[in-house]
């Protein structure tokens, strides 16, 4: 801990050692000074957020790997609040004097400048140390993660499988990257924590044509925490189902424009409800006033039929962290329950300015932003119902079993292509179908999903607002929208 009642004009001559190898213990003193000198300056809170992050990609184009692109980056960032009002600065020096000259900018920014010489420097008594990475064992994760050899090694055989398996192949990619993080909050409310988290990706992405006809198709898979997680691709099963696919979707015909009870596939067919519901529910929406839901909770905005999680917590999912960027505890926050709003996800500034608890959500893509209101694992509840119920309550209608990209604005309105569909005619699946695109408003399409099945299911997403790019999960089972419009031909 710092000095009892230490004086502003003693800051200068201070010599903290910067530890290169680990953020641990010893960097409590420097940090809780500089906390102290924030508090002295007039700050009603103050929050230093220190990282380093060891990344690779790989990509494997046909039978050749064209890129590997490692990244090694360290910082920090300060965040200042004085009443509801907040600024944000980054550096790349972790020195005492590079943190420092940090502050005072942030201070600055916030019209509040250093305390004079002889002012006292509170004390800021920083929590028992919350150590994430050792008391979870991830000391070890960077090491036994794949080596660069195998990476390519892997992705090669997972693209040579993938050509024995497709048809009328015109370029293959497979590619892969892990990020590895290490991360240290501390703030003048006490908290005093660290983690490390290890994040990887790999898939494909397979284009066929015969003659007029084309197929795209893709599929990726996302983890965090298992350093064996490249090993044990089953890119053999991975690339025997998209070349399936894509087979069916070369010679489909095109979809007929309308409107249309649809049946989504579970796992990624969440993506639909992130874009166009989680972004709403998030306070970073009600502070921009552009969320239809900012005064609606306790309120009705959904089918009954319909409860939705956001959380942190479910083992080796893309969005799941031990602590948030904020330094809170990660845990579970229930959003909608048989219809009903319950709950918004927020942050720090978000919880200030909107008075809604924080959720544990202050997510950042690193050091050189601020951590906003940010989903985790965004998923939709199973229901009581089979997938075969739903199926079956279909006369004529569309079986959306991939989702491929699109757009929402900022109100919740939505266009989504769809990667994969098929006819339903009379409860059955018949024939395959492309160039469907699934258009409309959050707040009407959540009150048609009238059946969930009872086969949840996760898939890896990556999600970009204000704080950056980020890991999340997206999910939900099969479910049953009573009637959407599909753009077709």
């Amino acid at each position: 801990m710092p000095p009892t009642l230490l004086l502003s004009k003693e800051l200068p001559t201070l010599q903290y050692p910067t530890p290169t190898d680990r953020f641990d213990l010893t960097w409590e003193t420097p940090l809780s000074t500089l906390l102290g000198l924030g508090r002295a300056a007039g700050a009603d809170f103050v929050e230093f957020f220190l990282e380093k992050t060891n990344y690779i990609s790989c990509l494997a184009e046909d039978d050749r790997i064209t890129s590997i692109s490692p990244n090694l980056s360290t910082g920090a960032g300060v965040r200042v609040f004085r009443g509801k009002r907040d600024c944000y600065v980054s550096t790349n020096n972790l020195t005492f004097k590079g943190l420092k000259s940090a502050l005072e900018k942030a201070l600055g920014i916030l019209g509040l400048s250093l305390p004079s010489p002889n002012a006292h420097i509170p004390e800021i008594y920083l929590e028992l140390f919350r150590d994430y990475a050792t008391a979870k064992d991830k000391e070890t994760w960077l090491s036994q993660v794949s080596s660069m050899q195998e990476m390519g090694d892997i992705l090669l055989a997972a693209n040579d499988k993938l050509n024995q398996k497709a048809s009328h192949v015109q370029s293959r990619r497979a590619s892969y990257f892990r990020d590895w993080q290490e991360v240290l909050v501390a703030a003048s409310d006490g908290t005093f924590a660290r983690d490390i988290r290890l994040t990887q990706s790999v898939g494909f992405n397979l284009l066929c044509a015969d003659g007029e006809h084309r197929s795209s198709n893709a599929q990726r898979d996302g983890d965090t925490s298992n350093p064996n997680f490249l090993r044990t691709w089953d890119y053999e099963t991975t690339a025997e189902g998209l070349a399936e696919t894509a087979g069916k979707m070369l010679y489909a015909d095109y979809v007929e424009s309308g409107n249309y009870p649809v049946i989504m596939a579970n796992k990624f067919g969440g993506v639909i409800f992130h874009e166009a519901c989680g972004h709403l529910l998030e306070t970073t929406q009600i502070e921009a006033q552009t969320t239809p839901f900012m005064d609606k909770k306790g309120e009705k905005i959904a089918h009954e039929s319909l409860t939705a999680w956001d959380e942190g917590r479910t083992d080796e999912a893309f969005g799941s962290v031990d602590m948030d960027d904020e330094g809170m505890p990660t845990q579970r926050t229930l959003l909608i329950e048989n219809g009903i709003l319950k709950n918004f996800l927020s942050d720090r500034a978000g919880s200030l300015r909107t008075g809604h608890p924080r959720t544990g959500s202050g997510r950042r893509q690193s050091y050189a932003y601020a951590a906003a209101s940010r989903m985790r694992n965004t998923y939709i509840a199973p229901g009581s119902y089979s997938s075969d119920d739903l199926f079956s309550s279909v006369d004529k209608g569309i079986y959306c079993k991939k989702m491929g990209g699109g757009s929402v604005g900022a109100t919740g309105e939505f266009n989504f292509g769809v990667d994969e569909a098929y006819l339903i005619e009379n409860g059955k699946i018949t024939k395959p179908l492309k160039g469907a695109i699934l258009i409309g408003e959050a707040k009407e399409i959540m009150n048609k999903i009238s059946m969930c099945s009872n086969d949840l299911g996760l898939a890896a997403g990556f999600c970009g607002s204000v704080s950056g790019s980020i890991y999340v999960t997206v999910g939900q089972p099969h479910l049953k929208v009573d009637s959407i419009t599909v753009g077709g031909r």
